[in-house]
């Protein structure tokens, strides 16, 4: 692909908002990828029981978001939208020059089906740039299906995940992150501005997947 990726295996990763199914099914890639994770929640017995869940064994535990987002080395925002200025402003100083990854998408659900929310910033990830200044902010995983992740007989998932941020050296890292999880590649998508039709697409996704009983997920042609 032309990128040369840096060595991400020893990094520890904490995902906000990991008791949520996404969230859960990162965890247990990433633990079964031999990264310590750290999941966490509002509550820390909540978070404890999502750990448990993902089966014995693996390098997984939970914790309140503060201490999660103090531990980690990269910090994944999974939480649900109506939630996500909230928690991160009570974050700030936590996520202070941390890898913070969003990829949180702004829905509405009608009779019609999902479709995309208008945010003032204009995405989430944007959002989250404006809340967490001190932070390096990069947008991924919006279009992983938590029912493939979660799945054990599902050993390789088929997808590219596109990884949108304004730093260089972030971005790198989180692509490299995407691709430990078997037959996943992370490929830059631009930059952050460019989150916005990111985050709407997945409405599309969700779209094809009850039209077709399938799990979709996108393939990057020539890369």
């Amino acid at each position: 692909m032309g990128d040369e990726l840096p060595d991400v295996s020893g990094l520890s990763i904490g995902i906000l908002g990991g008791t949520g199914d996404q969230g859960k099914g990162l965890a247990r890639r990433f633990a079964v990828a031999g990264h310590t994770v750290l999941i966490g929640s509002r509550s820390a017995s909540r978070a404890q029981e999502a750990a448990d869940s993902l089966g014995p064994g693996l390098p997984v535990r939970g914790a309140e978001n503060p201490s999660v987002a103090s531990e980690a080395d990269i910090v994944i925002v999974a939480v649900p939208w109506d939630g996500h200025r909230s928690l991160l402003e009570s974050l700030r100083s936590e996520l202070e020059g941390k890898i913070v990854v969003d990829c949180v998408n702004p829905l509405g659900f009608d009779k019609q089906g999902a479709f995309a929310l208008d945010v003032e910033e204009g995405s989430a990830a944007q959002q989250a740039a404006v809340v967490l200044s001190g932070s390096r902010v990069v947008a991924a995983f919006h279009h992983v299906s938590a029912v493939l992740l979660l799945d054990p007989e599902v050993e390789e998932v088929d997808l590219d995940v596109l990884v949108l941020g304004d730093d260089r050296e972030a971005t790198g890292t989180v692509q490299a992150l995407a691709s430990r999880i078997p037959g996943v590649r992370g490929i830059y998508g631009g930059r952050l501005r460019n989150a916005r039709q990111i985050e709407a697409f997945t409405a599309n996704l969700i779209s094809i997947n009850r039209r077709y009983k399938a799990h979709a997920g996108l393939r990057i042609t020539d890369v």
